[in-house]
């Protein structure tokens, strides 16, 4: 197409701005015409020798007056100046307003945040859905401790393999566990920034190819063999002091094989005295299901022993509050609870281990030991045929398991 030259007022082509008037514009100097593009001037700025582009048109849409900016004189030269109006003659000869263009490619474009920015609307979006405060905090912690501080400032779509690399590095053999938890959280996080539209890939997706393999580590909680269980409870667990919380909820623990953190927050009115069942609501529970555990005779009898204690928790702290996840921990370690790994102290939560090895050994239906595990069933054909709890079933393994830790006396 032809170039839209400035007609003279004898309908002549006017003479293109040379560089040199262009660089002798001045504060109090009229707007210069290019010459090159119908429209387009050259207005002075407040500095000597700099100015800025302009173009002068009628909208082809609305049939308004409008002006298009080009840019600053003289990082934009004449000729390019010239080439952009141009341009901008040719789009409004098609029909297509240029100042209208350039709003909506604006509001089209969309801030890509930091990663700073990115996890605090992470943390925001997936934090009602946690169940407890602490893993908010660690949540937090992780990424103000190992995260931020290497990356926090980039923006997502900068972030590379090697960044995520680089901050795992000092934590990755050391720290194992940690290291999984901050890769895993840092790739949520990634996640959401492709979901929207932020990042093309995932940068923590191929990291591992950046990182020495990391050492085997230990799956399981050191568990103490079930057949010393009946002796050590005799020994350590037969009797505490009333409004003492640790002793009978380790007891109450391992009478029924569940979580510590479902008995440490265990409510009265969870409990059906009468039918001797204790139903965990889902939003204690693991699975997010609630789950239904019969209680044994011993099981009754330490619930029994704390009633009176508080009006809402089974299990409260001299102060009345749940307790903490230590107090077991603290316990078993003080008590030097033995464990079939040498060296190791026995923890809470391996006495479902060995109430899982109890149950093979005294040929426990596999899916009864592992309903009163509150396990989920991973075969989905298997799940599919399985209509009910199995509890009155499951309350018979309870009680030959208590009879087992605490048998009765005659």
């Amino acid at each position: 197409m032809a170039p839209y030259l400035a007609p003279s007022a004898q309908g002549e082509s006017m003479a293109i701005i040379t560089d040199k008037k262009a660089a002798a514009i001045k504060p109090d100097s009229k707007d210069i015409p290019h010459g090159g593009v119908v429209g387009l001037v050259l207005s002075p700025h407040k500095t000597p020798g700099s100015g800025r582009w302009r173009m002068r048109y009628v909208s082809p849409v609305t049939g308004q007056r409008r002006r298009l900016e080009l840019g600053n004189y003289p990082e934009v030269s004449v000729a390019e100046a010239g080439r952009l109006a141009q341009e901008a003659r040719e789009m409004i000869a098609r029909g297509v307003d240029p100042v209208e263009l350039k709003r909506e490619a604006a509001l089209q474009q969309v801030e890509i945040p930091t990663v700073s920015a990115a996890s605090v609307q992470v943390y925001a979006t997936l934090e009602p859905g946690w169940r407890n405060a602490k893993h908010a905090a660690q949540w937090i912690s992780t990424m103000e401790v190992h995260v931020l501080p290497a990356i926090g400032k980039m923006t997502l779509d900068d972030v590379q393999p090697r960044h995520v690399a680089a901050l795992l590095k000092p934590i990755w053999t050391e720290k194992p566990e940690t290291a999984r938890r901050v890769k895993q959280r840092v790739k949520v996080i990634f996640d959401w920034a492709r979901a929207h539209g932020h990042v093309a890939v995932n940068p923590v997706d191929v990291v591992d190819h950046l990182l020495p393999r990391q050492p085997v580590r230990r799956t399981h909680f050191p568990a103490m063999d079930w057949r010393v269980i009946p002796e050590w409870a005799a020994e350590n667990l037969a009797e505490w002091p009333r409004g003492e919380c640790t002793r009978p909820l380790l007891l109450f623990v391992i009478l029924t094989a569940c979580r510590s953190g479902e008995a440490r927050g265990m409510k009265w009115r969870e409990v059906d005295l009468a039918r001797k069942v204790w139903t965990v609501p889902g939003e204690r529970m693991k699975s997010g299901v609630s789950h239904r555990a019969p209680l044994s005779r011993q099981a009754m009898a330490i619930l029994e022993a704390q009633r009176g204690i508080h009006p809402q928790l089974v299990f409260p702290t001299v102060s009345g509050k749940i307790p903490c996840d230590m107090v077991l921990t603290a316990f078993l370690r003080r008590q030097e609870a033995p464990s079939t790994e040498p060296g190791r102290v026995a923890t809470a939560h391996g006495f479902r281990s060995a109430f899982r090895d109890f149950c093979s050994e005294h040929g426990v239906r596999r899916d009864v030991a592992e309903r009163s595990l509150a396990h989920a069933i991973e075969s989905k054909t298997e799940a599919a045929y399985h209509r009910t709890d199995l509890l009155t079933e499951r309350a018979e393994v309870m009680q030959s398991w208590a009879d087992w830790v605490l048998p009765p006396t005659t």
